[in-house]
């Protein structure tokens, strides 16, 4: 049986491995990759190090992480778990290591390792892999698969995985050739929006706040809905960006953002109420009455940011006993809901695709389709995404894994 996969990401990888180490020598694969080799977006997750997955064990709190796709994503995650994927990876010769943020790393900080590893299953195992090889075309003649490349060659399946990934990272080939590919077996194809990016403020004055940082603060985009989400951040030269932002970003993908009517909110002290607030700055104005307000101020948060929040409320030079109620009401305000107005977002930080192909038409339990037989999607191409820390590249092993195990037992 010959088996065709287009897309040598983490989905095709773990796919195409896993039928070559358990199709009993029944199976002949082919791994059909543009890029000049495997793996290229998984190596540069996690700032070239490969976030493998999550150090997270309870599948019910994992799947908490997917603003989209959970639900149809609960029978792949009970098959290949990030358990599994953890032991599957040790065992493969690559020790893993779980960082206090819960993200897995290998241990050598390498990504490269990973992709090695596959590419050893793959000498050894005799899958066909086909680098810098472009997939022009797609269809169905005579019950099988035929793919056209666009150097010419015909190359005909009995099965077919499209494992090409969404159109979130272009240069790694990530540029969603796969939903064409889709759309002509009949596939219906989401709202496309890129997920796990940073944010543009119109204001310029966050130019004066890069580099500022908070472990833990309450993000909040209004527009036509509400989003929040607790989470460290930091200020850069533009805006804004940082792990609680990017969750942010995913349950927000497809919002408007450059409308005039979606606003991000930050709140500082998401652990203290407005009143604490407001007697905390209070009890120190009056503690020191003679000192200039900014010296009083800065306690609260960084002196950039500080200075930044004294000119927006206009309480310049005041000193400590020339701060009003007003005054005080105005810096509480920016300290627990400081409004900033979204110009944008950062194109360098889009990760990851909303949206992909409607999961409806797709068997949670064995990834293939149910419009046309023996065809199967894994990975990114499908409405499912994850926020930042290894979910993305968990759900694409373990719809991977299952898509690869549904095919060995039609050809078993």
């Amino acid at each position: 049986m010959k088996i065709g996969i287009i897309g040598a990401g983490a989905a095709g990888m773990m796919a195409a491995a896993t039928i070559a180490e358990n199709s009993q020598g029944n199976a002949d694969v082919f791994l059909i990759e543009k890029n000049d080799g495997i793996g290229k977006k998984v190596e540069i997750t996690g700032g070239g190090r490969c976030n493998v997955t999550t150090g997270l064990r309870d599948i019910k709190e994992v799947l908490k992480k997917y603003p989209r796709g959970s639900n149809f994503l609960k029978f792949a995650m009970h098959n290949f778990s990030p358990e599994d994927v953890f032991k599957w990876v040790s065992a493969h010769g690559v020790p893993l290591k779980t960082e206090e943020d819960m993200r897995v790393f290998p241990k050598s900080n390498n990504g490269k390792d990973i992709t090695k590893l596959f590419n050893n299953i793959f000498e050894e195992k005799k899958v066909n892999v086909l680098l810098k090889h472009n997939v022009a075309e797609v269809g169905i003649r005579n019950e099988k698969f035929y793919t056209k490349l666009l150097d010419g060659q015909n190359i005909v399946f009995d099965f077919l995985l499209l494992t090409t990934g969404g159109n979130a990272y272009s240069h790694t080939g990530s540029t969603g050739d796969g939903y064409n590919f889709a759309k002509a077996f009949g596939h219906k194809i989401t709202q496309l929006s890129p997920s796990l990016h940073a944010f543009t403020f119109a204001e310029k004055y966050v130019k004066d706040l890069a580099g500022i940082s908070f472990t833990n603060a309450n993000l909040k985009i209004k527009g036509e809905k509400t989003y929040e989400f607790n989470g460290p951040f930091l200020f850069t030269h533009k805006g804004i960006t940082g792990p609680g932002v990017f969750a942010l970003s995913a349950m927000a993908a497809h919002e408007k953002f450059n409308d005039g009517k979606t606003f991000f909110f930050i709140d500082f002290f998401p652990d203290k109420k407005y009143e604490d607030v407001f007697e905390g700055i209070n009890h120190d104005v009056l503690e020191n009455p003679k000192k200039e307000f900014i010296n009083v101020f800065k306690n609260f948060v960084p002196k950039a940011l500080a200075e930044m929040m004294c000119a927006l409320a206009e309480v310049g030079k005041k000193k400590c006993s020339e701060i009003s109620k007003k005054d005080l009401n105005k810096l509480t305000e920016l300290l627990k809901n400081m409004k900033f107005n979204i110009s944008g977002k950062t194109p360098s930080e889009e990760f990851v695709t909303a949206g992909g192909i409607d999961l409806r038409d797709i068997n949670s339990k064995t990834m293939e389709s149910k419009i046309c037989p023996n065809l199967y999607f894994a990975g990114e191409i499908l409405d499912i995404d994850g926020f930042t820390g290894g979910f993305n590249l968990q759900s694409a092993w373990s719809t991977g894994k299952l898509a690869g195990e549904s095919i060995i037992k039609k050809i078993k």
